[in-house]
């Protein structure tokens, strides 16, 4: 037994995305440049959300939990990703793993679920205009937001609680370049079914499910716009949610990618990939598709910068 504890696995050690030393001093130029746009495009929308009394209203209250979910997802794999570029041997202690996986998939989950929240959030104003202001309380937008991190939170604990409970003794290399379930499960000692099976659960409750409530949001919203007699009005809600569409495409798309299908013996590379679609790329997209391109955004910036110049020439 004792021989048994000295094998147990006490840290990491990180392949990457690239073992060439070029590849990976351009990959920690770019990664740098999306990690910073996504931390100022999500910092930027919350203090503006903050500040202006006027995006004090649901749709604007979840956008500011999302740009909080972005930023915390963000910076649980990012900063780590940008100094293991630049080491030789990339490692993490196995508390530190845990850690990782437990915040990623909790302010990831939470993201999945705000989505669809967001979604019926549309839904309501697009298809129940007149009743949006007695359906979308104060109390109901708050019982939603709670819920989101609830659920998160939930599947983070399952997830991790059924990954960690397995042992991982001799082997330490993993094939990835951050903590994430299914590239851990590969190291285990023990048959993983029953942990895959736990797993894949959870992602039908927190990717396939919002994803059909969205689809479902998103359908009943086009049949509408499409009986609209103004041309402008049918305008711009496809345009928004054209575009929400596509965070939804990239993000849940990537996402059932990883955690809804039989998990391999090996990574391949091509998996490391669509990991970074939903780990590097969605939190820095989302601020620009949900916000920056939005009318009120933009006012609320044009009258933020007016009241700093102002107070600059006093």
């Amino acid at each position: 037994m004792g021989e048994d504890n000295q094998t147990f696995v006490a840290e990491f050690i990180f392949l990457g995305l690239s073992q060439d030393l070029r590849t990976q001093i351009l990959l920690f130029i770019l990664f740098l440049i999306i990690y910073l746009l996504t931390v100022l495009g999500n910092l930027l929308i919350i203090i503006l959300i903050h500040m202006d009394s006027q995006l004090h209203t649901p749709m604007y209250f979840f956008l500011s939990n999302l740009s909080f979910a972005d930023l915390c997802f963000s910076t649980s794999i990012v900063p780590q990703m940008l100094i293991h570029l630049l080491v030789k041997k990339k490692m993490i202690s196995f508390f530190r793993c845990m850690t990782q996986i437990i915040v990623f998939l909790l302010v990831g989950c939470t993201e999945c679920a705000l989505l669809a929240v967001m979604s019926y959030d549309r839904y309501v104003a697009v298809c129940k205009p007149l009743h949006y202001s007695t359906i979308m309380t104060q109390q109901v937008r708050l019982q939603l937001a709670i819920g989101s991190w609830a659920s998160g939170a939930l599947v983070s604990v399952v997830d991790t609680t059924f990954t960690f409970h397995l042992p991982y003794r001799g082997q330490k290399i993993i094939n990835h370049y951050f903590c994430e379930p299914p590239a851990l499960l590969k190291l285990a000692s023990v048959d993983t079914y029953g942990t895959e099976m736990a797993i894949f659960a959870m992602g039908v409750v927190i990717l396939l499910a919002p994803v059909s409530l969205i689809l479902i949001s998103y359908w009943n919203i086009i049949s509408t716009v499409l009986q609209m007699q103004s041309g402008e009005g049918r305008l711009k809600a496809f345009s928004t949610c054209g575009s929400h569409l596509i965070v939804v495409i990239l993000f849940y798309g990537s996402g059932i990618f990883t955690y809804m299908r039989p998990n391999s013996k090996t990574t391949k590379e091509r998996d490391k990939m669509v990991s970074v679609f939903y780990t590097v790329v969605t939190p820095m997209l989302n601020p620009i598709i949900y916000s920056l391109r939005n009318k009120d955004i933009k006012k609320a910036l044009r009258k933020l910068a007016g009241r700093k110049s102002f107070s600059q020439r006093r």
